[in-house]
């Protein structure tokens, strides 16, 4: 008997569940041969404002925790990754044409950047901030905070890796991220939303949206409740455009430029996305 394929439609990550584009579009992804693999949602303006929505209402939650904490959840989706490898490797070989030792390779190198990441969760604060040296009877000490809700439009070269090297930095110092997946290579940027669903991360502090860069970047960079944008993956968008905007409501922004190497071990990535608050205080005069 000849068993029926059932094709998934992958759905956008939002707020820690798994709805369907508000619009009810679809796109077909396909294999590097162009044959169809998987449906994924296309999403519009309006999911990418209940993305900022589940994102600002989980900052308070996940920026409020220690770092020690941020670190440990972090460390255990690298540990969820590991375990959902054959499925990683099976959409990275499909969609990137690419063999299994070489699909494996990146999985590796995803794994080994988000434990890389992980680990600067409660160091970082050591190393962006400092005390200052000051002229009379006080402690000047200036320490990094998040920013608050990044919007990140994925690199769109890379299945696996290129997600985690930009949606991973924001994380470790207690941002939350929007993140538009590879329009091309979507899936594991949604297979890694469903492991962050069953890992300890609180619903909302990463939200996925998948579909058109070139459609939904815009919203997000004009969205007054973003407040910072990472266009690593923006080369191929009008990106001058998109920094007009997110000047318009007084955003940071890490340009394409800043992609190039995206999957490098970054402590500038982790930094770019962090605001130091100075803090004085008088020394005992006993």
């Amino acid at each position: 008997m000849t068993h029926l394929a059932v094709p998934k439609t992958y759905k956008l990550a939002i707020g820690g569940a798994f709805p369907r584009s508000e619009s009810g579009r679809v796109y077909a992804v396909n294999d590097a041969k162009g044959a169809f693999v998987a449906n994924a949602a296309k999403g519009s303006r309006k999911d990418a404002r209940d993305a900022v929505v589940a994102a600002r209402a989980a900052l308070k939650g996940w920026s409020g925790a220690t770092a020690y904490n941020r670190g440990q959840v972090l460390y255990r989706i690298a540990e969820l990754l590991e375990g959902r490898r054959a499925q990683f490797v099976d959409e990275i070989t499909r969609l990137e044409g690419v063999s299994a030792v070489a699909a494996n390779a990146q999985v590796d190198a995803a794994i080994d950047l988000w434990i890389w990441y992980a680990g600067w969760t409660d160091k970082h604060a050591q190393v962006g901030g400092n005390a200052n040296a000051v002229s009379g009877p006080y402690f000047n000490i200036s320490v990094p905070e998040p920013t608050g809700v990044v919007a990140v439009v994925v690199p769109q070269g890379s299945s696996l890796l290129g997600f985690v090297s930009v949606v991973a930095p924001p994380l470790v110092t207690g941002n939350t991220v929007v993140a538009i997946a590879s329009e091309r290579l979507p899936l594991s940027a949604i297979t890694l939303a469903e492991v962050l669903a069953t890992s300890d991360v609180p619903g909302g502090v990463v939200n996925v949206l998948t579909g058109s860069p070139a459609e939904i970047a815009p919203w997000l960079a004009s969205h007054a409740d973003v407040n910072a944008l990472d266009l690593a993956g923006a080369e191929g968008l009008d990106w001058v455009d998109l920094q007009i905007a997110a000047a318009d409501t007084l955003k940071r922004v890490l340009p394409p430029e800043m992609g190039a190497d995206a999957a490098a071990q970054s402590l500038d990535r982790i930094t770019a996305f962090t605001e130091l608050k100075t803090v004085w205080h008088t020394k005992s005069m006993i």
